[in-house]
C-alpha cells in the first residue's frame, strides 16, 4: 500500500487515472486499526487493478475534511479524481470493504 501524504494526495489520487481505494485512518483510531492488516490482504488480493494507498488524517485534517471524510474509519474509491464511493465508521467492515472494492474491480 502506497502511504499518502497532504503533498502527495493530490498527485497520487485527485490527478492519477484509474481506480484508487483510500484508507482514511488516523493514529488514535483503534477501529481503523483493526481493519488494517485485513485491508492490506485486500490490496493484495485486488492490488492488479486498484491502487491501494492510505492517508494518516493527523497529519492532513485540512485535507480530510475537504474530501469530506468526516469521521474514521473511511476507506473510499476514487476514479480519476473523483470519489466514486466510501463506506465509514460502523458500515467499514470487511465484507462491506470487500463489496465495495469488487464493484470497481
Amino acid at each position: 500500500m502506497l502511504e499518502l501524504t497532504k503533498e502527495t494526495f493530490e498527485q497520487e489520487v485527485l490527478e492519477a487515472e484509474g481506480y484508487i481505494f483510500v484508507d482514511f485512518w488516523s493514529q488514535g483510531c483503534e477501529p481503523c486499526k483493526a481493519l488494517m492488516p485485513d485491508v492490506h490482504k485486500l490490496a493484495e488480493q485486488y492490488g492488479d487493478k486498484i491502487k491501494f494507498t492510505s492517508l494518516d488524517t493527523t497529519k492532513a485534517r485540512r485535507l480530510a475534511i475537504k474530501q469530506k471524510v468526516l469521521g474514521l474509519p473511511t476507506l473510499a474509491i476514487y476514479k480519476d479524481g473523483s470519489k466514486l464511493e466510501e463506506v465509514t465508521k460502523d458500515d467499514a467492515t470487511i465484507p462491506n470493504i470487500e463489496a465495495m472494492i469488487k464493484k470497481y474491480y
